[in-house]
């Protein structure tokens, strides 16, 4: 549209309540899908398997936001044995870029206790929802981390509404399930307007939060 830049065309199409994906990553274009049913996570009620739970306390890992947003795009659109193929191309992988850059779109990083940088997800803040895009491990449970820790911080955070398009078994262990994709739009056209800041809350401390989140889920 005359006079938008290409923010504020990605913004405005989230706000509909549509979402980009390419064909494969080595498509050139892409398109805006909506679809029937909407995947949602529960951010108060999120179900952690006790395995994971034991995981992530046995372990000492460290929880950043925003420090390595283009390593965690890069590997979720790369090729892996499991996945041959993603629907993140470079034009999706370069707006997401912009739209980070702009403080609209968001990664949260798990590092292990030497640093090293184990995997995450990103994903685009607008208002009280966070629309999740992608994760990514590489090590072992790294992306699934990463999603306890992005719940602690939107529950800080005031953000009623975790977006994650569609639902797969992956995300089925953690309590999605789907909505109307009415319904969802519906919700969406006052939430998104929830004055929210994941930056500044995330500056209590990914781990005071995640203890805070823990202890109000009596986990």
């Amino acid at each position: 549209m005359r006079g938008q830049t290409p923010i504020d065309v990605m913004l405005q199409a989230y706000r509909e309540g549509i979402f980009p994906m390419a064909e494969n990553a080595g498509d050139g274009n892409f398109a805006f899908y909506r679809p029937f049913q909407r995947g949602i996570i529960p951010i108060e009620t999120l179900h952690i398997p006790a395995k994971l739970l034991k995981t992530l306390r046995k372990h000492n890992f460290t929880a950043r936001i925003n420090q390595n947003f283009e390593t965690i795009i890069d590997g979720c659109a790369a090729a892996t044995p499991k996945r041959s193929k993603t629907w993140i191309n470079k034009p999706i992988r370069d707006l997401f870029v912009m739209l980070h850059k702009n403080n609209h779109a968001h990664s949260v990083e798990i590092h292990d206790q030497s640093g090293k940088l184990c995997g995450g997800l990103y994903g685009l803040a607008i208002g009280g929802v966070f629309c999740g895009e992608s994760m990514v491990s590489f090590e072992k449970d790294a992306s699934k981390i990463a999603l306890i820790y992005l719940c602690a911080l939107l529950w800080k955070g005031g953000f009623e509404t975790l977006d994650t398009q569609f639902i797969n078994p992956h995300l089925l262990q953690f309590g999605a399930y789907e909505i109307p994709q009415e319904e969802y739009e519906t919700h969406i056209k006052t939430t998104m307007n929830k004055k929210t800041d994941i930056v500044k809350t995330s500056a209590l401390g990914m781990g005071n939060i995640l203890n805070a989140y823990l202890e109000f889920r009596k986990l």
